[in-house]
């Protein structure tokens, strides 16, 4: 998932960082020719297509980081996380689509960058792509399954991802059940972490967490790009330039990418992306039409459904987004539905009528709060507390969820009921539902849906 950090580095110059700043680091950039004697392409859409590749690149890792974090084995020069980022063409949306490294593929006629070999088109798994003819073959392969021109091509590997998740000091992540793979060495009990580059990097490869495989790794991936442009876009990152600077190196140090993708290009995407954040990011995987796809020398692939698939990768040439509208206003996503949790609210505070406002609120938006507020004993409370049992700690995370701001407090005893004490800081209530598997035809999450809550 190292493909992840290079999208945020073009978010990053929207800082306003001057060209100078930008061309000494453009230097740090290898350079490749994805596009050279490529003919035939795919017409034109509108917006912008970069095709985001992660590769293995374990060999550059230190040999203690190798063994803690299950780096083991030698690199496969192949693709491990393959993306397509589609920019609308007013800059306002991210549309992005994870193309499995699993999926059955009609490799072009090519010419082997190992061997020297010319092959025929035959059947592949996608990854397979960049191991037989890099860079060049991957978007021909890319281009022809989807019909999609792309426009510029990143490239990532495992030392930047974990550089750049380091020097931005963390991702926050929630979880609301315990993720634990043996392959990887993850090992994250239910809750909210940050994660260090190398924990991250376990997150971002975990494939045997559950019987999703690489579905569900693709998910997770989904939910770390969220949080990661979350990060960039709360931390005041951006409105610093020596930070800004330290971030970029460490994703440049280890990035290859088109000529074209130079440093007028960055500023200009920047600049116009100033504005952007989780909310105006949306995410899917292409449509599976047939998981376990066996193919004769090749092995179990997974089939693209033909349609919806068609009718995705043609909303990205259209430049239209791929899932329905929704406001700004839109719920979170918490463990547990608001229809299942039952809460008291108490007054904290002497302002009249403040516990039936809660309440109201609270059961406007799902919670089945008792319908009589009461005051608390305490009526100086500053901050608004949620009080819960620890056994329905899942409850409580979502009732917070929709209480910005709010202090969580372990009341052991108190049963299934919630508590809800309101302060004086108390606003609004947050809308929130439980997860589901996604909106519209292609099952797409927009980025604040998918972050923290």
């Amino acid at each position: 998932m190292r493909a992840v950090t290079t999208l945020s580095m073009v978010v990053l110059a929207s800082a306003g960082i001057g060209h100078t700043v930008m061309t000494s680091l453009d230097a740090d950039i290898t350079r490749v020719d994805p596009f050279k004697d490529m003919k035939n392409r795919p017409r034109a859409g509108h917006g912008m297509n970069i095709l985001l590749v992660g590769t293995d690149g374990r060999e550059k890792i230190s040999k203690e980081e190798r063994h803690k974090y299950r780096l083991g084995g030698a690199p496969c020069h192949c693709t491990d996380t393959i993306m397509i980022v589609h920019i609308s063409e007013d800059r306002e949306r991210a549309s992005v689509v994870s193309l499995p490294r699993d999926s059955y593929a009609v490799m072009p006629a090519h010419v082997d960058r190992v061997s020297g070999k010319r092959h025929q088109g035959h059947p592949v798994k996608l990854n397979a792509a960049y191991a037989e003819g890099g860079p060049q073959l991957t978007v021909r392969t890319v281009e022809n399954m989807t019909k999609v021109k792309i426009d510029h091509y990143l490239e990532v590997d495992f030392t930047s991802f974990m550089k750049t998740v380091d020097v931005v000091g963390g991702v926050p992540i929630c979880t609301a059940d315990p993720l634990k793979d043996s392959y990887t060495g993850l090992n994250l009990p239910a809750g909210r972490h940050t994660l260090a580059g190398g924990q991250a990097l376990q997150f971002v490869r975990a494939r045997h967490i559950d019987g999703a495989s690489d579905l569900g790794r693709m998910k997770r991936q989904q939910r770390f790009m969220a949080a990661l442009v979350e990060r960039l876009t709360s931390s005041g990152i951006l409105l610093n330039p020596m930070k800004f600077r330290d971030v970029t190196r460490a994703v440049l140090g280890s990035v290859r990418a088109d000529k074209g993708f130079g440093t007028d290009e960055m500023l200009d995407l920047g600049r116009a992306m100033r504005n952007f954040s989780p909310s105006s990011s949306e995410f899917t995987t292409v449509p599976i039409g047939r998981m376990g796809y066996a193919v004769k020398g090749v092995g179990s692939t997974l089939k693209w459904d033909a349609e919806k698939s068609e009718r995705l990768f043609r909303a990205l040439r259209q430049d239209q987004p791929l899932s329905p509208h929704r406001s700004r206003g839109a719920a979170r996503i918490v463990p547990v539905a608001p229809q299942q949790i039952r809460v008291q609210v108490e007054n904290g505070t002497r302002t009249p009528g403040l516990g039936r406002r809660v309440d109201a609120a609270l059961a406007s938006t799902g919670f089945r709060t008792t319908r009589a507020p009461v005051n608390s004993a305490t009526r100086d409370v500053k901050r608004t507390v949620v009080a819960y049992d620890p056994r329905w700690d899942r409850s409580a995370k979502s009732l917070a969820t929709a209480l910005p701001g709010s202090e969580l407090r372990v009341v052991k005893g108190l049963g299934p009921t919630l508590k809800v004490i309101a302060g004086a800081d108390f606003e609004r209530v947050h809308k929130v539902r439980a997860e589901d598997p996604g909106q519209g035809e292609f099952g797409v999450v927009r980025g604040d849906e998918v972050a923290c809550g």
